[in-house]
């Protein structure tokens, strides 16, 4: 009756709202429970005016937003082995599962090493980087980090980098947590 009708389809105007709310925000609420991955592609110019490209790997703890940062020369499975290695050892908490996209850089080896490590793999479906939204929505390296930042170097990058990760974890204020910082926020989840 309603296509009989011509009123069985949403107007123009209201389909992209119904698309956007078709799926749901969530929190995890235990730490560790779920670790986000993800690899961002800066681009700086050096002394000489050459490009230059690095990797900056990116992980959250889905329950306490706690990052972990570090910068690669190289893009492959080794620099992401060695990241998850970092982040096992930086988070206050044992870790469940990892969840990353399908990138060349998180394959069997990446996968078989968490295996070994008694942590589970989740790929995230191709095309749909909401899944990983936490990193994917976190506009705050671009605004706070790398638009003032001046490139002088990988050990100076390094450097900023870790400071930078310090001051998100421990000082800047986070909305998700109702203006507490992440490691604020570990301290509320924890068990007393």
């Amino acid at each position: 009756m309603l296509r009989r009708h011509g009123i069985n389809r949403l107007p123009q105007n209201m389909k992209s709202l119904a698309k956007r709310n078709s799926y749901q925000l969530y929190e995890k609420q235990v730490p560790g429970h779920h670790v986000q991955i993800d690899v961002k592609f800066p681009k700086f110019i050096d002394k000489g005016r050459k490009p230059i490209k690095r990797f900056q790997y990116t992980a959250i703890d889905d329950a306490t937003r706690i990052r972990v940062l570090k910068a690669y020369k190289f893009h492959n499975q080794r620099s992401s082995i060695d990241f998850v290695n970092l982040v096992i050892q930086k988070m206050p908490f044992r870790i469940k599962v990892i969840r990353t996209d399908n990138g060349h850089e998180f394959q069997p080896q990446f996968h078989w090493h968490l295996q070994d490590l008694g942590i589970s793999h989740i790929y995230i479906k191709p095309r749909t980087p909401r899944l990983n939204g936490k990193l994917e929505r976190s506009r705050i390296y671009d605004q706070e980090f790398y638009q003032p930042l001046e490139y002088k170097g990988d050990v100076d990058l390094e450097k900023k980098v870790t400071i930078w990760e310090i001051f998100y974890n421990f000082q800047r204020l986070h909305g998700a947590h109702a203006g507490k910082p992440p490691h604020e926020a570990l301290r509320d989840k924890l068990p007393v």
